[in-house]
């Protein structure tokens, strides 16, 4: 009894280590929309990707300290809901999206839409989905490929002016609102323990992966999330054979004989 009412309470608290990650990763989403109403785009690109690593540091903290709770849950949604929803969307919009008009807007909508209902997804499907995936592309990801793209172009002084590039952002951030809500299995990387020993060639791939993103970072960190925004179709394509596979075999197999008379 007394445990059922520890956990209970527990669920009702408020803890404000973790909070305070979700309150950063708030605060970066909103900066994101001031800077881009400012016209800096770089600087809320980079405010985005920021709140993605805070977004990822509340959960990690929340777990190591055993101080989850309904609360913190429903805060973290709401927050990831201004910082990889409304955010990208706005940012986009503000860059190039509103030189196309009524379609401009259409897509932000229809990523705005996307994150929303890939939210509530989550929160209702989050006891009996498979832990080790995603279904449909995270929020954070597909605001880290809206995002990466306007970082990208606005590091390499590429022009919105002439069609083809705000085209380009239209088709990203329609195909990232589209990911959200498909079925498609992207990896979690929740099955990785942080608190839990590791090689010593882990730590090298590590400092390396870091040097790496560090080189170039608008164009690693895009390359990386469009590579990652790819990879559910591909999971999703292998099941399939492999569903098929397993559907031929049973096919092919004889079936049974029927039992001989007096056995």
């Amino acid at each position: 009894m007394n445990g059922t009412s520890d956990e209970t309470r527990s669920r009702r608290s408020i803890y404000l280590l973790p909070n305070a990650f979700t309150t950063a990763n708030l605060f970066a989403g909103f900066y994101a929309v001031v800077m881009a109403m400012d016209g800096r785009f770089e600087v809320a690109a980079i405010a985005i990707f920021l709140a993605m690593v805070f977004d990822g540091m509340d959960g990690r903290v929340a777990r190591l300290t055993n101080t989850q709770s309904a609360f913190g849950e429903q805060y973290d949604s709401l927050s990831d809901m201004t910082s990889f929803g409304i955010a990208p969307a706005l940012v986009m919009y503000e860059w190039a999206l509103q030189d196309l008009g009524r379609w401009g807007w259409l897509a932000a909508f229809i990523y705005v839409a996307g994150a929303a209902l890939r939210l509530a997804r989550f929160n209702t499907n989050i006891g009996v989905v498979d832990k080790r995936f995603f279904q449909g592309l995270p929020s954070p990801a597909a605001a880290a490929l809206v995002a990466g793209f306007v970082w990208l172009a606005v590091d390499n002084k590429f022009s919105v002016q002439g069609g083809v590039l705000a085209w380009t952002a239209f088709a990203f951030t329609v195909y990232a609102g589209l990911a959200m809500v498909s079925n498609a299995p992207f990896y979690s990387g929740k099955s990785f323990a942080l608190g839990r020993s590791v090689p010593f060639w882990v730590i090298v791939v590590f400092v390396a992966a870091f040097v790496f993103v560090s080189s170039d970072p608008p164009l690693v960190l895009f390359g990386l999330f469009v590579i990652y925004g790819l990879s559910g179709w591909g999971i999703l394509l292998w099941r399939l054979r492999k569903a098929r596979k397993l559907s031929r075999r049973r096919q092919e197999l004889p079936d049974e004989a029927p039992p001989a008379d007096g056995q």
